[in-house]
């Protein structure tokens, strides 16, 4: 057998190819699509996943206002902010964040479940969340994936 056919590859920024992928969030539940977008963003879908290195897709979200959330939640879950001064904490929940600004309860979700670090905070850049069914992004051609 040779040994040399067996190696083990590890990508590298010059190395990772990212596709644009579209995904439709209308009637789907928040965390389970969360942690699929948080995977394609990783880059653990593919097979030349390297945890140091950003592999994963840019990943586009389309109609983030139409989201669901079983049982209680939109009421009784809070969820915190912090402005960095004194007192500056402050309480939201899901039903007041989506009267406002309805992409965040996706990037929320996204966020909490990529790295805490600098490559984390890089893999975030990667996600696009729009309320509406429209995106600026048609000149990327993204992909089309249903979970």
């Amino acid at each position: 057998m040779d040994s040399i056919s067996y190696k083990t590859k590890n990508a590298n920024k010059a190395s990772v190819e990212k596709a644009w992928v579209l995904v439709d969030a209308e009637d789907q539940t928040l965390g389970r699509v969360a942690s699929q977008i948080a995977k394609m963003i990783r880059g653990k879908h593919k097979t030349s996943y390297t945890p140091n290195v950003d592999c994963g897709d840019h990943v586009i979200v389309i109609n983030a206002e139409k989201v669901k959330m079983t049982g209680k939640k939109w009421t009784d879950r809070v969820i915190f902010t912090h402005s960095g001064y004194n007192g500056g904490q402050r309480e939201h929940t899901p039903t007041m964040i989506r009267a406002k600004y309805p992409e965040r309860l996706i990037e929320y979700a996204v966020r909490g479940m990529l790295p805490k670090n600098s490559i984390g905070r890089q893999l975030f850049r990667s996600l696009h969340v729009y309320a509406g069914a429209t995106h600026p992004h048609e000149s990327q051609q993204p992909k089309t994936i249903k979970f």
